[in-house]
C-alpha cells in the first residue's frame, strides 16, 4: 500500500506559496505592456459602447466558468466514488487550479493533486487513481476535440490570418503540432499502462531511468510505476457508466471554458459573429489551449495574451482592442484562481500541515 511522505509533502507545499501569484502577474503584464507600447491607440476604443447587453454577456461569460468548474467538481466526485463531500470538492479543485495558474501547462500539478485529494480522508493510492483517471479524461477530450476541429473547420481559416506573415501562421501551426503530439504520446502511454500492462510499463519506466541523465530521479520513477500498477487494478474495474459520466462532466466543463471568449465578444458587438464565425472562435481557443502547453510560463502567463491578440485578432475592429480583450479575457478565466488560491492555500497549508493536522483517510 502507498504510504504518505510528509516531508516530501512539506517541499511539496513549497510549489505552491502564494507569493508565487506574483510571477505569472509580472510576466503578464510585462507582456501586455509591451503589446500596449507597440499598438496602443486611445481611438480604437471608440467601438467600445457599454450597455445591458454587455452586462448580461459578461455575466454569461462568468457563468461558463462557473459551469467549467462544477464539471470538474462533479467530476472529481464521481471519481471518489461519492466519498468527497461537495464543499471537499470544490476546495480541492481551486487548489488544484491555484497550483496549474503558478506552474508552466506542460508541468501542472499532478503531484500536489494527489496531495490535496489525499488530505480530504482519501487514501493514498485511491488519491493517485483518481488524479491519473482525470488526467486521461482530460488528454482524451483533447485528443478527440482536435480531429474533430481538423474536419470540419477549413484549414486555411484555422490557421492563416489577414495581416499575419506566414511564418508567424506556421509557428502557430508548429506549436499546436508539438503540444498535440505531447498529449497524444501521454495520453497513448498512460492508457497502456492503467489498461492494458502496468508492470511492463513500469519495466519500460526503470529501464529509461538507468541513463545517467535521469539516474537521479530513478526513485521517483520507481514510485511512479507503483502507482501506475494499483492505479490499474482500481480503474479497470469501474463500469461503462463511470467512465461516461466522468467524461460527459469533462465535456461540458472544457467546451464551457471555450465559450468564454464567444460571450466575451458578443458583449461587445452583438450581432457581429454568425454561427460560422462562432464556431471558428471556438475552434482556435481549442487550438490556443493546445498552444500553451508548449509555453514554458506559470499558466501560459504573457504567451496566452499575445496569442490570443494574434490568433483573434481578426474577429475584433482593430489590434488595440484586441490587447484589451485579452486582458478582459485572463481577467475572467485566469487571475481569479490566483487571487482565491492567496486566501485558501494559506489555511489549507496551516490545517494540513499544522501540529495538530493529523487526519483519517479512506482506501
Amino acid at each position: 500500500m502507498a504510504k504518505e511522505n510528509p516531508e516530501e509533502n512539506k517541499q511539496l507545499t513549497k510549489k505552491i506559496s502564494p507569493y508565487k501569484i506574483i510571477y505569472p502577474i509580472i510576466i503578464g503584464l510585462a507582456v501586455v505592456s509591451y503589446m500596449l507600447y507597440k499598438e496602443f491607440d486611445p481611438k480604437a476604443f471608440d467601438v467600445i459602447t457599454f450597455t445591458w447587453s454587455t452586462i448580461f454577456w459578461l455575466f454569461v461569460a462568468f457563468l461558463c466558468m462557473i459551469i467549467r468548474d462544477l464539471g470538474y467538481v462533479i467530476r472529481i466526485r464521481v471519481l471518489s466514488g461519492g466519498r468527497l463531500k461537495w464543499i471537499q470538492a470544490i476546495r480541492i479543485i481551486f487548489l488544484w487550479e491555484f497550483t496549474s495558474a503558478v506552474t508552466p501547462s506542460a508541468i501542472g500539478g499532478t503531484s500536489l493533486a494527489i496531495l490535496f485529494v489525499h488530505k480530504e480522508g482519501i487514501g493514498v493510492g485511491k488519491s493517485s487513481a483518481m488524479v491519473m483517471a482525470t488526467s486521461f479524461l482530460d488528454e482524451l477530450y483533447f485528443i478527440i476535440m482536435f480531429p474533430l476541429i481538423l474536419l470540419f473547420v477549413n484549414h486555411q481559416a484555422l490557421w492563416y490570418m489577414p495581416d499575419t506573415t506566414k511564418t508567424v501562421a506556421d509557428s502557430l501551426i508548429l506549436f499546436a503540432v508539438i503540444g498535440y503530439g505531447i498529449k497524444l504520446a501521454y495520453l497513448i502511454i498512460l492508457s497502456y499502462g492503467l489498461f492494458k500492462n502496468p508492470r511492463g510499463l513500469k519495466f519500460l519506466i526503470m529501464k529509461l531511468f538507468k541513463w545517467r541523465i535521469l539516474r537521479k530521479w530513478r526513485h521517483d520513477a520507481n514510485e511512479a510505476g507503483s502507482d501506475i500498477i494499483r492505479n490499474s487494478i482500481e480503474l479497470r474495474r469501474m463500469p461503462f457508466g463511470f467512465w461516461l459520466k466522468t467524461f460527459g462532466a469533462t465535456f461540458c466543463s472544457w467546451t464551457a471554458r471555450y465559450w468564454v471568449v464567444n460571450a466575451i465578444l458578443v458583449a461587445f458587438w452583438f450581432g457581429r459573429y454568425d454561427w460560422a464565425q462562432h464556431f471558428l472562435i471556438f475552434a482556435r481557443q481549442l487550438v490556443m489551449w493546445i498552444m500553451m502547453l508548449v509555453s514554458p510560463t506559470p499558466g501560459g502567463s504573457g504567451f496566452a495574451e499575445f496569442v490570443f491578440s494574434k490568433y483573434l485578432g481578426e474577429f475584433l475592429p482593430n489590434a488595440g482592442v484586441a490587447i484589451a480583450m485579452a486582458i478582459l479575457w485572463r481577467l475572467i478565466s485566469y487571475y481569479p484562481y490566483l487571487f482565491v488560491g492567496v486566501f485558501i492555500v494559506p489555511r489549507w497549508i496551516a490545517k494540513n500541515f499544522g501540529k495538530s493536522s493529523k487526519k483519517e483517510t479512506v482506501n
